[in-house]
């Protein structure tokens, strides 16, 4: 009996192994899956089905053939326009990023456009105050999407007011994330009774929580108000955004508003999700694509990435800028969790005179998480990394600044979640004045943040040792 069980064993072993390897996943994956699968097979395998599956080659966004010949006419016209070089009087920041720009657009079919207008929240009471202005003013659409949406005062007030402007005529549509949804059902019943058209993003299909999606979240947050202004960025919806959560503290995050064409992109990616989740078929209409009236000078692409495409696109973006970088890359992060190639972009930009300054959060979100983003800031302080821990409250934002010319602001942490398993949405922002705001707002965030130095870190407690290759190991799994 036990030579049968252990044969058993080694077939199950050898299956998984060859199942692994066919998926073509990054090998550090591979290897880590590998080891779960042997430690504990029966769990393991479990994990693997609900965790580890690869859902690149499913066709999640339904695109018609006529709307996706025009999207690709649209990216052919600019990429022609963009290598002859000629867009008129610009700022800097575009000439010194064509060929993130042009990678952008090749890659992720983000169109550039410079008649944008763009403000930064980084305060959850003024980007609360203003989003819910903004749906007061509402006079035909309201398109919203977030990941987490909480049973609170500040989620019930979100809600009774889309109810109220619904019953005034406006169309609202109300995307929700199925895992990260906090939402009684009474409340759907009293949206869907009051004519909100409601969705759930990747919702399980048998049974609660056991789903081969349940790995892959929607991580965007989005609103668009009568297809004229666009929020995205680190908000979710909750008290605790408002900095009430006595655990958190002050919540410290970055959000944008934007007015001009790159709405038109964040309605796009927005209708492209609400399809997916099941909302009725919303065609590329006038009302939803309407033109539209520069607002500003900005410069900006909108790049989406998720676990459907074989490419990950805000990542590749993320390197282009750090691979660009002349004189300072900028990032804030919750999360620190970077491939091998982010690494090496990192410690080559350090490696040639770059100053390279990263924030992070001093209290954990998650447990195994914020050990491993330790040990990777250790792996970058002896190259001269300039690493800081936020004291103030919980650091939320998802940001990187580069030579204070380009400005990255959206969902998307710094880990390999965000690069890889979860749907994400950034705006990469040319203009040399939005950048230098946020390298101000940067610098006021050190004032109420400590340095850690490579003596700190060489000095660590030793259950932090012990932590931190434990975690690290889990980290292409997190």
């Amino acid at each position: 009996m036990l030579d049968f069980l252990w044969i058993l064993f080694l077939i199950y072993i050898g299956l998984t192994i060859i199942v692994l390897i066919l998926e073509r996943r990054n090998p550090t994956s591979t290897l880590a899956w590998i080891l779960v699968l042997i430690l504990v097979p029966f769990a393991g395998f479990l994990a693997y089905l609900l965790f580890g599956r690869n859902i690149s080659k499913k066709k999640i966004f339904p695109i018609a053939e006529s709307e996706k010949a025009r999207i690709l006419e649209l990216v052919k016209a600019q990429g022609e326009f963009l290598k002859i070089g000629e867009m008129g009087d610009q700022d800097p920041a575009i000439d010194h990023h064509m060929s993130l720009i042009q990678m952008n657009l090749n890659g992720a079919r983000a169109i550039f456009s410079k008649d944008n207008e763009v403000e930064i929240f980084i305060d959850g009471q003024e980007k609360f105050t203003r989003l819910l202005a903004g749906i007061r003013q509402a006079r035909q659409q309201i398109h919203m999407e977030y990941f987490i949406v909480k049973d609170d005062a500040l989620a019930n007030h979100l809600i009774d007011l889309l109810i109220e402007k619904s019953l005034e005529g406006v169309r609202v549509c109300f995307l929700v994330d199925f895992l990260g949804s906090r939402i009684p059902g009474r409340r759907f019943k009293q949206m869907k009774a009051a004519g909100i058209h409601v969705a759930k993003f990747f919702p399980a299909k048998f049974f609660p929580y056991f789903d081969i999606t349940l790995n892959h979240r929607n991580h965007r947050k989005i609103v668009v108000i009568d297809a004229q202004e666009a929020y995205l960025g680190g908000f979710n919806v909750g008290n605790e955004y408002l900095g009430l959560d006595s655990r958190k503290g002050a919540w410290r995050d970055t959000h944008i508003l934007v007015r001009g064409s790159a709405v038109l992109e964040i309605q796009n990616r927005f209708l492209l999700d609400w399809r997916a989740s099941g909302g009725k078929q919303e065609d590329l209409d006038r009302l939803s694509f309407p033109k539209t009236q520069g607002h500003g000078d900005v410069g900006m692409q909108i790049v989406s990435s998720g676990p459907e495409s074989q490419m990950e696109q805000i990542k590749y973006a993320y390197l282009s800028m750090i691979h660009q970088a002349r004189k300072s890359i900028l990032i804030q992060s919750p999360y620190f969790i970077p491939d091998e190639a982010m690494i090496d972009a990192l410690k080559m930009a350090l490696l040639r005179g770059v100053e390279v300054s990263i924030t992070i959060p001093n209290k954990p979100d998650h447990l195994f998480v914020y050990w491993a983003t330790y040990s990777y800031i250790g792996d970058l302080l002896p190259f001269g990394l300039h690493a800081y821990i936020y004291e103030k409250g919980f650091m939320h934002a998802k940001t990187m600044v580069v030579d204070a010319e380009v400005f990255s602001c959206g969902t998307a942490n710094f880990d390999i979640r965000s690069f890889k398993l979860n749907f994400e949405i950034n705006a990469f922002i040319y203009d040399q004045d939005i950048a230098q705001e946020y390298v101000a707002i940067y610098h006021r965030d050190l004032l109420h943040s400590r340095q850690l130095t490579l003596l700190d870190y060489q000095n660590r407690p030793w259950m932090i040792k012990i932590k931190e290759p434990v975690s690290r190991l889990l980290s292409p799994l997190l």
